[in-house]
């Protein structure tokens, strides 16, 4: 059994003890806490009630929204070819939601905390055939548990980066019977494998399968029609910035402000990662002291509105569709640049912050061409240079993006690799799907 050490669970029951009482404190803890009250009450309702126990029924999870769409174009692929599996998809973060509820689900909420009477009892209550998990958001606990009942866990889209925390020797020793158990690993990129190896996955048991986040990307563009859903930003040519943070806000701001001194009709969309009231009340503030129009809330802008905000989570990917040129946030701070395939998707030229070299998909991008990273200092006067630049140089700009649509192209096939991957862990259930 891959049961965690005994200073892990230690420290699990003890820290669960105590979360009641940080709630008091930390609002995103206390949504977290209700959350998997809520959610804990939601799995058992459907347990005693709604279960058909003829159906059999597959878990699904992912740490936070991004991961989720990773998981996206697999599950697509999966109830194309099992129409009778049922979902249940679970989730550690809040910001993944709002696209959870996107997805076909007889269930979904927040994983329970890593404790073996609360995952024991989610397990229970599920019996899963399998239990699919997103990236490497695999818990300890949760793994022993599975284990336990013989419940297959398979990684999909496995990517863990040289510099991930998970590498560092005591976490190696507190997970390795968890990616020891693991049935399958769906790995990214060839480097995926030594580092999940690393962790305790038997290498017999990984494959590269590609990051599925570029078929999930494809089929989103195939389907969305921007123009449509927001006809104010049909005139001009937009920026529009993605999943940014106040240090990325700053810097597109002053940019901003300089690029409108020689192209009057240009306009920014900005996109929070996270779009509180308090971070759109500082956003308006800081755009009034640089001397810049109010920002206005996309759903009420008009053509003549040059700065513009997108005050909800869900819709960037598609938001992208209606610019000429993207910037990704969080090149400026230390938890990672955002997703750069989705703009490029779009056949857009990518802008990012300085701290972006963590990324492949960037990297991929700047090799094509397609992506410009800004430097440390004078980032600002960088990304005005660059702005201007694809605004007066049409035929460079679509060339950059051209090249950044077919770095997308290029990555095509990875959801069917991953699903038949899935299948063939599951020797009851496959082979169906073809990869491609």
């Amino acid at each position: 059994m891959a049961s965690p050490p005994l200073a892990y669970r230690v420290l699990a029951r003890s820290l669960r003890a105590l979360l009641p009482l940080a709630g008091w404190v930390h609002p995103q803890l206390a949504t977290g806490l209700r959350g998997r009250r809520e959610s804990a009450r939601e799995f058992a309702d459907w347990a005693r009630n709604r279960r058909q126990d003829h159906e059999p029924v597959f878990h699904l999870h992912a740490a936070s929204a991004g991961e989720l769409r990773h998981a996206e174009p697999v599950l697509a692929r999966l109830r194309r070819h099992h129409p009778d599996w049922r979902w249940v998809i679970t989730w550690f973060s809040p910001s993944a939601i709002p696209f959870a509820a996107d997805l076909p689900a007889v269930v979904r909420g927040y994983l329970p905390w890593d404790t073996a009477r609360e995952t024991g009892a989610f397990l229970d209550l599920v019996r899963p055939q399998a239990s699919l998990i997103s990236r490497m958001d695999l818990w300890p606990t949760f793994a022993a548990e599975a284990e336990r009942r013989r419940i297959p866990v398979v990684l999909i889209a496995a990517q863990i980066g040289a510099a991930s925390g998970r590498l560092r020797p005591l976490a190696r020793r507190t997970m390795r019977r968890a990616y020891g158990s693991v049935t399958a690993a769906a790995a990214v990129g060839a480097e995926d494998v030594e580092r999940l190896a690393r962790l305790g996955v038997p290498r017999e048991r990984i494959q590269v399968a590609g990051d599925p986040r570029a078929d999930q990307v494809r089929d989103l563009v195939a389907g969305v029609r921007p123009a449509a859903r927001w006809p104010a930003l049909a005139r001009g040519a937009v920026l529009v910035a993605g999943s940014t943070w106040p240090r990325d806000e700053t810097t597109l701001l002053e940019a901003f402000r300089q690029v409108r001194d020689r192209q009057p009709g240009a306009r920014l969309v900005i996109a929070p990662h996270r779009p509180t009231a308090s971070h759109l009340r500082a956003l308006s503030a800081t755009a009034r002291r640089m001397g810049l129009p109010a920002p206005v809330r996309l759903g009420e802008a008009t053509e003549t509105d040059s700065l513009l905000v997108l005050d909800e989570v869900g819709p960037l990917a598609a938001l992208y569709g209606a610019g000429q040129i993207a910037y990704v946030g969080g090149g400026f701070g230390s938890a990672g640049l955002h997703s750069v395939l989705e703009p490029a998707a779009w056949s857009l030229p990518v802008l990012v912050g300085p701290r972006w070299a963590n990324s492949r998909e960037a990297a991929s991008l700047a090799v094509a061409g397609a992506l410009a990273p800004l430097p440390h200092a004078g980032a600002a006067a960088s990304l005005a240079g660059q702005w201007q630049h694809w605004l007066e140089d049409e035929a460079a700009r679509a060339a950059a993006g051209a090249a950044a649509r077919a770095v997308v192209d290029a990555a095509a096939g990875a959801a069917d690799r991953t699903a038949a991957l899935v299948e063939a862990a599951l020797p009851d259930y496959g082979p169906t799907i073809t990869p491609s």
